[in-house]
């Protein structure tokens, strides 16, 4: 079997387009990235790691990213995610999973999805929303 030639999350997302302005820019786009699509960091990021945890998690994070405010808080993510364009970030994402996934033909992954009770509006227009995890 040929091993894939090593493609970091910085080469996937490299023509996704800063939507932030320069004065507003305290952490780095990549970083904020890293941070969303590792559900470990999303983790950290929603505090719901002890502190001595999350002290210990944010030395090692610093050794992969750089960080040079801290790591962002889940709004600052929030607002940087509401301004991506949506297109951008969906090939960045797709080239990335497709640059570590590994699948041997015949393989098959289980997928399974539900429906968080409560999530929608009634009689409104906020529809339920669905998670799917593979």
């Amino acid at each position: 079997m040929k091993l894939k030639p090593k493609i970091t999350i910085i080469d996937n997302f490299s023509d996704l387009e800063n939507p932030r302005i320069e004065r507003t820019k305290h952490h780095k786009l990549i970083d904020i990235i890293t941070l969303s699509i590792c559900p470990w960091f999303a983790i950290l990021i929603h505090g719901w790691i002890s502190k001595v945890t999350g002290a210990a998690q944010y030395e090692w994070l610093n050794k992969i990213l750089e960080l040079p405010n801290g790591i962002p808080s889940h709004d600052t993510i929030a607002r940087v995610f509401s301004r991506l364009k949506p297109e951008q970030f969906q090939k960045g994402f797709l080239s990335w999973i497709q640059s570590i996934s590994c699948f041997n033909p015949g393989e098959v992954i289980a997928i399974d999805g539900k429906t968080l009770r409560h999530s929608y509006e009634w009689g409104g227009e906020q529809k339920a929303i669905r998670i799917v995890s593979a």
